[in-house]
C-alpha cells in the first residue's frame, strides 16, 4: 500500500475506526495509538556491490493502559496532514511497526472496508538476495529464485561444540 492508497482509504471512509490484522492471525487491539511517523529511508549496498536506495512511510503503533482509546481515520488523516512537511512523495510504501514479542516493520498486504471499520492486512517482510546475477553460480536458482533446489549451498555448517570454561575456582 502506497502512501497515496492510504490517504484515498482514509479520506474516503473518514468516521470508520481501524482494524489491523498481524500475519499469524491475530489483531492487534482496538485501542492501539499511532505514536510516530516516520520517512525512514536506507541507503545500502547489495553482496554484488550495487548501490540501493529505499524509502518508506513508518507508523509505529503503541498499545496503552486506555482500552476505551479509538482512532478513526479522520483523526488519521489529520495526523498525516501535519507530517505532509517531510512525507513529500505519496509512492512510498507504508508500513506499520509493532511490537507483538519483538519489534516488527509490517507492510499492509491489503485492505478492505466493512460496515464496522477499516481492516488493514499486515504482512512479513522477507530477506533476498539482490543480486543473483552476480553472487549466484549459473544454473543454481530456481524458478522460484530460491538457490538452494537441489545443491547443498543452503545446507547448514557443521557446528562444533565450544569450549567449556571453568568457571567453579578450585
Amino acid at each position: 500500500m502506497t502512501l497515496r492508497d492510504f490517504k484515498d482509504l482514509l479520506s474516503a471512509h473518514p468516521t470508520l475506526p481501524f482494524h489491523l490484522l498481524l500475519p499469524g492471525g491475530g489483531s492487534v487491539p482496538v485501542s492501539f495509538h499511532i505514536t510516530e511517523i516516520g520517512l525512514v529511508k536506507k541507503t545500502f549496498l547489495d553482496c554484488g556491490g550495487r548501490l540501493h536506495e529505499t524509502a518508506t512511510c513508518q507508523l509505529q503503533i503503541w498499545v496503552g493502559p486506555d482500552d476505551d482509546h479509538r482512532l478513526a481515520t479522520g483523526k488519521m488523516s489529520g495526523i498525516l496532514a501535519k507530517a505532509s512537511s517531510f512525507l513529500p512523495d505519496d509512492s512510498v510504501p507504508v508500513e506499520l511497526e509493532y511490537e507483538d514479542l519483538l519489534i516488527s516493520q509490517y507492510p499492509v498486504e491489503s485492505w478492505e472496508v466493512t460496515p464496522a471499520a477499516v481492516v488493514l492486512r499486515l504482512t512479513t517482510k522477507h530477506t533476498d538476495c539482490l543480486a543473483k546475477d552476480i553472487c549466484l553460480p549459473p544454473g543454481l536458482a530456481d524458478a522460484s529464485g530460491s538457490c538452494c533446489s537441489g545443491s547443498s549451498c543452503c545446507a547448514p555448517a557443521p557446528r562444533r561444540a565450544a569450549p567449556l570454561l571453568n568457571l567453579i575456582p578450585s
